[in-house]
Parts: C-alpha cells; structure tokens; sequence
C-alpha cells in the first residue's frame, strides 16, 4: 500500500507543477532566473523546512 501512496503522490505533484506550468509560463521562468541568482543557503533552508512540514503533514493525515 506505501508504494501505491508513493506513486499516487508524486502524480499529483507532476499534475499540479504541471499544470502551474502550463498555465504561468512566464512566472515560472521569472521564478527560475530568481532562484539562479539567490545564494545556496537560504534555498537549503527553505528546502529543508519544506520537507519537514511535508513530513508533518504526511504524519497528521496517516495518524
């Protein structure tokens, strides 16, 4: 059952970011050239906090 939530997932997260995509070209690529000229430690920290709230919410819906 973990693989299928796995898969079911990360579907949804090619469905959203794909369809974000589609629908703000322009922002997306105005966001890319941001985060190319942002330094590396703020990106890790905003990652590492991103997947630590993706953790908690994985842990509050499974409990």
């Amino acid at each position: 059952m973990a693989m299928r939530d796995l898969i079911a997932a990360l579907g949804l997260v090619l469905v959203i970011e794909g369809l974000s995509l589609a629908a703000f070209p322009a922002a997306w690529r105005r966001a890319m050239k941001a985060v190319l000229k942002s330094p590396e430690a703020p990106m890790r920290i905003a990652g590492l906090a991103a997947g630590i709230v993706g953790v908690l919410l994985v842990w509050l819906v499974r409990s």
